[in-house]
């Protein structure tokens, strides 16, 4: 009753309702985009394509995609192309003065590097858009290049960046995070046939096959409530707030906590690393070949070399990006110049250093456990799962649809008691992720 209740509330007001149905509508022609196959391509021939993209790096780029990859569809190349340009354009922030500039202009500095990372995304299409067509494609490919390959890669480009119009749609019309929003369909758009697909396989077991299923989702969802501790753990650092000051004495006040996250970087190191663990695939679409050795351990998603240096990476951009979106300097002189300080440490350079300490504790475990969970998928494949539904076992797939899941409800429940309803849980309210780096 309480879920129906909800439902009509929701309904009720005008503004979510239009903002949800707009949403529901930009979906819907993503998914429609998402099955209309490149012009000159026989859907016939695509057999090879859509059994390679069933498992592995490929499976992770057509889930990415919601299948439009393996489809070879208009929207084959999807939204990770401006993605990794937005991740270059947050790194050229940190390393460029000329771009930390323009991040200090405001809205205006902002204009300016979305525009930019427009230029790079269009530029990084202009280069998987033809490795996608004669590695993935290969047979498919019906013509030349001026004839065919070039025409085909600029529709490529045009179909992703109609996908980031699609996207900012849905973030200035709808109900928010557009660019994620995108992802997340994409990936539930393939959990059904994943988990059908595990299903049957588990029915034609002789040995169990039902219980092992049973045994799969259940830690599916202890996963799951995994990353969503993961979401929103903080670590809390104590604050006192004076009212007066006179000499080194302080009269009144009040004891307030600065909430640390366990996870700042939120699932960006993850997106970042698999963007590099991607290189190996362009190269061997660009040279027809797989290569041997290292090279060839770097394209199984399964090996051990792939899932160490994986996990390397994300820990060492968990930290980079923290110390991006956390800047205990900038914390510190907030507090000095609002009275401010941590009981027992001295304000300014002290209370910078205590702070930067103990994000530096926190960020280690917490790196340690976004590895892990990136790496999931392949334990689950070691253990016998489909190489699709190991997917959703961990990985951007699984922190990302919980961060916006968590997100979007947060949203709904903001516009509900804003109108003085009901929120959607009965007591406490949804944490959504926070942070500069919080969504797309």
């Amino acid at each position: 009753m309480r879920f129906v209740k909800t439902i009509e509330n929701i309904w009720k007001i005008e503004d979510l309702r239009k903002r949800l149905i707009t949403t529901l509508l930009f979906i819907a022609i993503y998914r429609f985009g998402s099955f209309v196959v490149l012009p000159g391509v026989d859907p016939m021939e695509l057999q090879a394509l859509q059994s390679s993209a069933s498992s592995g790096i490929l499976g992770l780029l057509d889930m990415f995609s919601g299948g439009a990859f393996a489809n070879a569809s208009i929207f084959a190349l999807g939204i990770m192309p401006y993605i990794s340009a937005s991740i270059v354009m947050q790194l050229l922030g940190v390393a460029l003065p000329y771009f930390q500039k323009l991040q200090r202009e405001g809205e205006s500095g902002r204009t300016k590097m979305n525009q930019y990372t427009r230029y790079l995304t269009v530029v990084i299409l202009l280069v998987q858009g033809p490795a996608y067509i004669y590695g993935a494609l290969g047979a498919a490919v019906p013509g030349g290049f001026w004839d065919w390959v070039l025409p085909t890669a600029i529709i490529l480009a045009s179909g992703s960046m109609f996908v980031l119009w699609l996207g900012e749609r849905i973030t200035d019309k709808g109900i928010g995070n557009g660019i994620s929003f995108i992802i997340l369909i994409g990936i539930i758009a393939r959990l059904p046939h994943a988990l059908i697909g595990e299903f049957v396989s588990r029915l034609k077991d002789s040995g169990g096959g039902l219980i092992v299923f049973m045994l799969e989702i259940v830690f599916l969802l202890f996963i799951i409530a995994a990353a969503i501790m993961l979401v929103q753990g903080a670590r809390k650092v104590p604050v006192q707030y004076a009212k007066r000051i006179v000499g080194n004495r302080q009269y009144g006040g009040v004891r307030q906590y600065i909430p640390l996250k366990v996870n700042a970087a939120n699932v960006m190191p993850i997106i970042f690393a698999q963007a590099i663990m991607f290189i190996p695939i362009t190269i061997a679409n660009f040279t027809a070949k797989e290569g041997g050795g290292f090279f060839s351990a770097l394209m199984d998603h399964t090996s051990v070399w792939y899932n160490l240096i994986f996990a390397l990476m994300i820990i060492a951009f968990t930290y980079f990006y923290t110390a991006i979106t956390i800047n205990p300097t900038q914390m510190a002189e907030d507090l000095k110049r609002n009275n401010g300080f941590i009981p027992g440490i001295k304000p300014g350079k002290r209370t910078a250093e205590y702070i930067d300490t103990i994000m530096s504790r926190i960020t280690l475990p917490g790196s340690i456990f976004l590895a892990l969970v990136a790496i999931l998928p392949a334990f689950a494949s070691f253990f016998g799962v489909s190489g699709q539904f190991a997917q959703f076992f961990g990985g951007t797939s699984l922190l990302i649809l919980v961060g916006v899941v968590l997100d979007t409800l947060q949203q709904i429940e903001s516009h509900l008691l804003m109108r003085h309803y009901d929120g959607l849980l009965k007591s406490g309210k949804i944490k959504g992720r926070t942070g500069s780096i919080a969504a797309y």
